[in-house]
């Protein structure tokens, strides 16, 4: 049986004919390609954090904080890294995480349909975001048969929301990933330097853009009057969420409900006695508040919380390593993003799947040398913090 693993030995074979890897597999040298292909605005969009990014840093450098014990003698030839998620049998804990500005990572500016190609060519599910240049229909299509997720900023408009979440339940989305934290837009000094908001540029907007319901809320269409309809988009996007939307969610639609942005145990309780049907645990990758503590660091607290409510987790991960991690922390799924927006920026579709094999391959050899045969194993041997306190 194949195994994601099994991408090194492709490589190390080509490397006997003089082939190397077109993309890199470390984030180090991917973030170092992708800063030379993006231009100096996105670069600092997508690397950017909020206020002097000390919490966007931490989620990546405290995984290095948490450790794994191996355990030898164990039988790995065979790995399972498939999860059941939303009445799904998905083939990796893995999934591309909501990226609003995925669009314009790509030279022709419809990266969000390089991402989708990306999921369909790797089985990995890809989270859309309400922001994109590609209407939400078009880049469902382009998973192919692959899941597909929808995430929601929420509009004031009350028929607007409607509207974007009917559009995505026709559309074939298997879940609504609702984001709470982004009603308003964290302090971000790099592009408050630059005075650089792509939307308020009309970028990203085509969701609204195509909308029958927004569309009716403006004079004249985007083609006739764009500065227009980007007043309009600032003026209708983000309604403050408070516990008693749930209902109304599930009023508005049949797909599963995710909640992303909880990172208090106690939140993350409320959410499961809601009735929720997975809790998204993620500060947003350090971009909406500073001074915060790293993602992977709550995660504990946002699972006791949840209880048999499943978690997806994102914010840090930069390797398969980190995945492995978060699953041993009770993830039952990861959301990768920076990294593989870094590989629809140095090479579209094939980029971004690269980086999501060598990711997966990681991970999956990280099991094999651990002694973890499949993902409930991973889960039942834990991650500590390092210097572990006391072995297992």
């Amino acid at each position: 049986m194949p195994h994601y693993g099994d991408m090194q030995n492709a490589i190390y074979n080509a490397g006997l004919s003089g082939i190397q890897p077109d993309y890199p597999v470390d984030f180090a040298t991917l973030e170092a390609r992708a800063e030379k292909a993006l231009s100096p605005s996105m670069r600092n969009y997508i690397q950017g954090g909020c206020g002097d990014e000390h919490t966007q840093d931490r989620n990546a450098d405290a995984f290095h904080n948490w450790g794994m014990v191996p355990r030898m003698l164990v039988d790995c030839t065979q790995r399972d890294l498939s999860i059941d998620l939303f009445g799904m049998r998905l083939p990796s804990p893995v999934f591309m995480a909501p990226i609003g500005v995925n669009g314009e990572a790509t030279q022709d500016r419809k990266g969000d349909l390089a991402a989708a190609r990306a999921s369909a060519e790797t089985g990995v599910p890809f989270c859309a975001s309400t922001l994109s240049n590609t209407p939400l229909e078009e880049v469902a299509r382009a998973a192919g048969d692959t899941p597909g997720l929808f995430q929601l900023y929420t509009p004031k408009n009350e028929d607007l929301t409607q509207s974007l979440i009917s559009r995505a339940q026709k559309a074939g989305y298997r879940a609504l990933v609702v984001t709470l934290d982004t009603w308003v837009t964290g302090w971000r000094p790099r592009d408050l330097n630059t005075a650089n908001f792509p939307q308020l540029r009309g970028k990203v907007l085509e969701n609204y853009f195509s909308d029958p319901v927004f569309r009716g809320l403006l004079e004249r269409p985007p083609e006739e009057d764009l500065p227009a309809a980007v007043a309009k988009w600032a003026a209708t996007f983000g309604k403050v969420l408070t516990w008693d939307d749930i209902a109304r969610f599930r009023e508005m639609t049949d797909m599963p409900i995710v909640l992303k942005g909880i990172c208090h145990g106690e939140d993350a309780r409320k959410a499961a006695d809601h009735g929720v049907d997975a809790i998204y645990c993620s500060n947003h990758g350090g971009r909406q508040a500073n001074g915060g503590i790293a993602a992977i660091d709550m995660l504990p607290a946002v699972v006791e919380g949840a209880g048999k409510t499943p978690v997806l987790f994102d914010s840090g991960i930069r390797s398969g390593s980190d995945v492995i991690k978060a699953i041993a922390l009770g993830a039952t799924a990861v959301g990768i993003g920076r990294p593989y927006t870094y590989g629809l920026a140095i090479g579209g579709t094939a980029g971004a799947a690269h980086v999501l094999r060598s990711i997966l391959a990681e991970a999956d050899l990280l099991m094999a040398v651990n002694g973890y045969p499949d993902l409930d194993a991973v889960r039942e041997a834990g991650a500590y913090r390092m210097p572990p306190l006391t072995l297992p």
